[in-house]
């Protein structure tokens, strides 16, 4: 069985690297970590995750367009954010799990597990 590949859209450099190294132990193949939505977008326009990690506020603005069309393309994400989810939040991320940095590599991977289509 082919393993899902998860792409992490973070722009802190240390969390995206260890966010990678988990899922990898965690049998995931990894594309990222992207830093900017720029980054994210670009690479989407040839590939395509199985599912995605997004922190919200990154270097070059929000995530809100790759999770736009993350939607589109029916791919599951999880928002993992040092914000707070709040209860009207943006619609591009109603549905998703929602994870407050700091989280366990444990909860981390089970909640990609979750989701997976």
């Amino acid at each position: 069985m082919a393993q899902p590949c998860c792409m992490i859209v973070e722009d802190q450099v240390l969390i995206g690297m260890s966010m990678e190294a988990s899922l990898e132990e965690a049998g995931f193949t990894v594309a990222g970590p992207f830093t900017s939505c720029a980054q994210a977008l670009e690479w989407l326009g040839h590939n395509s995750p199985d599912l995605a990690i997004l922190d919200i506020m990154i270097k070059d603005g929000t995530s809100l367009q790759i999770a736009r069309e993350l939607k589109n393309r029916g791919i599951p994400f999880t928002v993992y954010s040092g914000l707070p989810p709040k209860a009207e939040g943006p619609p591009e991320l109603r549905g998703a799990p929602w994870l407050e940095k700091p989280v366990s590599r444990e909860i981390l991977a089970s909640t990609l597990r979750s989701i997976q289509a």
